[in-house]
């Protein structure tokens, strides 16, 4: 969905891991740089903000819970000088919750020289890994998957004296999805998982300033970079004054680019692999109108994902686009907590209706996606206080099924909506008229212009490209009336104990 939750709520929505942002440019303020840079990918991670820079001798960092402008200022930025930076902002979905030590970078000591690593995507199987580092007298604070792959990185390197084979250790034993950005005092290092789940991007700077490395391209924009390329699968990319160098770290697999990038997490002025993110959202809605057609009046979209869809909707339809929906853009993950009172809002904190554009009007309302279904419940519910006399529910992804393992906030499928209810009863319980989501081909055919076309949709399928550890599946996978069954199961079991006693 497209509106924040409140403090101490579970999100209603995919929400997306982390962003990380690189630099090498010597002779460039890095840090404010990469500051700017984070600020452009804020939309990804809210929960904490971290900088490292390079000058050449060692790493020095700065992180803290908060946004990009909490964490940063004129001061802070200052103290952080060198040619190269990583930067990093989070948004917890794997190991430890909030808290200073699970913020990015992570730094790694190999003998007296540091390194600094940030990674997007999530990592399934650290659990050895974590074990075997732990035996070796090696601290672990955080809890968090990428301070193991940190961590593993900088043994390996103490242990082989080459960073790339530190590097190359950790993509050959970690499984997942994973886009990690590293500084050494006087290199930037990018790569990415075998199947490129999760994206990364570099672009140059004018005059041949420096190199850049981002999650989305919004981030070579504000700093001024050309795109090049994105960051191939399996591939290891340095930044050095010696000039740019690629290896591919591991074979490639099979491409598994995350589809829902397009839908919901990428800024729309993002480009990935080709693709413009905006004019993808702009044809979902367009080819959900042609799949799904609705009589009404207006064309609402729940921003801010919501609006190019909603766009390509009116458009195919031929029913009026309207703003129907106001959004509250200074209203995010905050660290004041509500009262009780104001907590009972819910997302009329974030969104708000405008009873003067829909009081009457027939809507049809566009959104990116529903998860657990309780957001989208409560617009509905604000919708008719404010006079629509119908309101029909249009989503531009198909029903999502499945847990992800890759870096988004969803855990089990007892808390998916649409594991646990049919079309029909999600529309009843919700309170809508009417409730229709994309094809899985229709979403596939809004996006033409990726370059190659192999996405991991696993989400809506149950694909999975990396194989999840049968101990994760079996509690994961279970929907409510799986749970219900093995509960009735055990049951029976007790009582045909208790019966032979």
């Amino acid at each position: 969905m497209s509106t924040s939750i409140l403090p101490g709520e579970r999100p209603d929505r995919l929400e997306e891991e982390c962003a990380v942002f690189g630099v090498f440019a010597p002779g460039e303020d890095v840090a404010r740089m990469t500051c700017f840079g984070l600020q452009a990918l804020q939309h990804r991670g809210q929960e904490s903000a971290g900088i490292a820079v390079g000058d050449g001798e060692t790493i020095m960092a700065s992180k803290d819970l908060g946004l990009v402008t909490q964490v940063f200022d004129e001061a802070s930025l200052a103290a952080l000088t060198g040619f190269v930076a990583v930067g990093h902002a989070r948004y917890s979905t794997s190991g430890a919750a909030a808290s200073w030590e699970a913020a990015q970078p992570h730094i790694s000591a190999i003998d007296e020289t540091l390194i600094a690593l940030a990674h997007n995507g999530t990592l399934v199987n650290t659990n050895s890994l974590r074990a075997r580092l732990i035996d070796d007298g090696i601290q672990l604070r955080s809890g968090t998957d990428s301070e193991v792959a940190a961590k593993a990185i900088g043994d390996i390197t103490k242990k082989t004296h080459h960073l790339r084979e530190g590097i190359r250790f950790a993509m050959e034993h970690l499984k997942g999805a994973y886009a990690m950005v590293l500084a050494s005092p006087d290199c930037l290092y990018a790569f990415r998982d075998p199947n490129g789940i999760r994206p990364l991007c570099m672009g140059k700077l004018p005059d041949d300033r420096g190199w850049v490395v981002s999650s989305e391209t919004c981030g070579l924009d504000i700093v001024g970079a050309e795109y090049v390329r994105d960051v191939n699968p399996g591939e290891i990319v340095r930044f050095s004054k010696d000039g740019v160098t690629s290896e591919q770290g591991v074979p490639a697999g099979r491409r598994a680019s995350c589809i829902f990038e397009y839908v919901y997490f990428a800024r729309p002025d993002s480009v990935m692999d080709g693709q413009s993110v905006y004019q993808a959202r702009r044809n979902m809605g367009r080819i959900l109108a042609r799949e799904a057609p609705a009589e009404a009046d207006l064309v609402l979209g729940v921003p801010d994902s919501g609006i190019p869809s909603a766009m390509g909707f009116a458009f195919e339809s031929g029913i009026p686009y309207a703003d129907g929906i106001v959004k509250n853009r200074y209203v995010g993950r905050t660290f004041i907590q509500p009262t009780q009172a104001m907590r009972q809002l819910g997302i009329r904190l974030k969104l708000n209706p405008l009873p003067s554009v829909i009081s009457g009007k027939r809507l049809v309302v566009i959104d990116d996606s529903i998860v657990r279904g309780n957001t989208s419940k409560k617009l509905i519910e604000m919708l008719r206080q404010a006079g629509a006399t119908e309101v029909h529910m249009r989503i531009v992804s198909p029903e999502v099924l499945w847990p992800c393992f890759y870096g988004i906030d969803t855990d089990t499928r007892d808390q998916l909506i649409a594991a646990n209810m049919t079309n029909d009863e999600m529309c009843e319980w919700m309170g809508a008229d009417s409730l229709a989501f994309i094809s899985l081909p229709g979403l596939r055919e809004s996006l033409p212009d990726v370059r190659e076309p192999s996405f991991c949709e696993a989400c809506f399928s149950g694909d999975y490209p990396v194989e999840i550890p049968p101990s994760t599946a079996k509690k994961s996978f279970m929907t409510k009336a799986d749970f219900a069954a093995e509960y009735a199961r055990e049951s029976e079991k007790a009582e045909k104990t208790q019966v032979t006693l």
